[in-house]
């Protein structure tokens, strides 16, 4: 982390958990536990049927919610979609775009991520971009060239100005659910590689002041060495952030 020069955010994914009385409580206990810790900003991403739910129990707290993805369009025949005003008029200020299991499972791709990129920030919220390698890519030797690939296609056309509501989240693949987690210095590597992307893209002040999370089944055991990293600048949580003691705990590690 470098706090004189960018913000550390620690932001849970709920992935598909939790029922709303469940994540009012939850939020609650969250909330509670992390009470006063200015040194990291909190966020936690329910589902979309969470969040009426979640806004209610974070009101007058320093949790933030956020969303699990957003559309590309103001509105239209998408069934099932939801739009961005939509998710702020809901309360959102955070929205997860391209995580690996959107990548996986649902088809999503640079050019889409890129899109709901644009109209998440267009309509004023702010955007944690995931990107990140698969096993194969990696043992190939090639993380460097695809996380270099994704950062310039997934931030296509956004502005430098639109770059301070941008946070990346690098995600190896292999170390999500998996119970794997790439080493403090893998990923202190590709972080770096990510920045040195986003310079090239924007200039260094852009680089310098974008947050980089880690997200590969980051917990409460391993927070701390993976923060103290320069290039580490805090996490998007998946399973601890289920359990709001885990969850705090992570937020702990990230007031240093």
């Amino acid at each position: 982390m470098n706090k004189s020069v960018r913000s550390t955010i620690i932001a849970g994914n709920w992935k598909m958990n939790m029922t709303p009385s469940a994540a009012k409580a939850a939020v609650a206990e969250t909330a509670a536990l992390v009470a006063g810790k200015t040194g990291c900003e909190v966020v936690l991403c329910v589902p979309f049927v969470d969040i009426a739910a979640a806004v209610e129990a974070a009101k007058g707290t320093n949790v933030k919610i956020g969303a699990q993805n957003v559309h590309f369009e103001a509105k239209g025949a998408f069934t099932g979609e939801i739009a961005a005003d939509m998710l702020l008029e809901c309360g959102v200020e955070y929205v997860i775009i391209g995580h690996s299991e959107r990548r996986q499972y649902f088809g999503e791709t640079d050019e889409t991520v890129n899109k709901r990129t644009k109209a998440a920030l267009a309509a004023g919220l702010k955007v944690i971009l995931c990107l990140g390698e698969v096993l194969g890519e990696r043992q190939s030797g090639i993380t460097e060239e695809i996380v270099s690939m994704q950062t310039k296609l997934d931030l296509a056309g956004i502005s430098a100005e639109d770059m301070k509501n941008v946070i990346i989240a690098y995600e190896p693949v292999w170390a999500i659910g998996t119970g794997l987690t790439a080493t403090p210095e893998q990923a202190e590597e590709v972080c770096a590689i990510i920045r040195g992307v986003i310079a090239k893209l924007y200039d260094e002040k852009v680089a310098q002041a974008t947050t980089i999370q880690y997200g590969g089944s980051m917990n409460d055991g391993n927070a701390a060495e993976l923060l103290a990293k320069e290039n580490v600048d805090g996490g998007l949580i998946g399973g601890a952030s289920l359990v709001p003691a885990k969850f705090a705990k992570i937020v702990d590690a990230a007031q240093a």
